[in-house]
């Protein structure tokens, strides 16, 4: 994907912000007993399509956690398009994606610790 024009960042940015307080107020709903993080948002050159990126925190069923919202993405974009209609022409289509950053950083630590207790070869 190029660079984002400046118009598609700013929409992205109200798209954001937007959601994020939707499943502030409403994720018990969509994603009980997670606290769901709007990570990302990227939209398509024509402003059509949202690509969401969400992450959440205290769950061991993140997976599920995103079934769910993608099950309720009518309701979601109906919530959306309340909030925005006076700023946007058309309600983008809506798509989650779980943004897994926290998991993957986790994951790297653990490698260098693991890296780092490794005895020294001499050279």
């Amino acid at each position: 994907m190029g660079t984002e024009s400046k118009r598609q960042q700013r929409f992205a940015g109200v798209i954001q912000q937007d959601l994020a307080e939707l499943f502030q107020r409403d994720g018990k709903v969509w994603a009980p007993d997670a606290f769901v993080t709007v990570t990302k948002v990227r939209v398509t050159p024509d402003l059509a399509i949202a690509r969401v990126y969400v992450s959440f925190l205290n769950t061991k069923t993140a997976k599920e956690d995103l079934q769910n919202i993608q099950s309720k993405t009518t309701e979601i974009r109906y919530k959306l398009g309340t909030r925005i209609k006076h700023q946007a022409r058309v309600v983008p289509q809506l798509e989650f994606f779980l943004d897994d950053t926290n998991e993957y950083v986790e994951h790297m630590e653990k490698i260098f610790e693991e890296i780092n207790k490794e005895p020294r070869q001499p050279d």
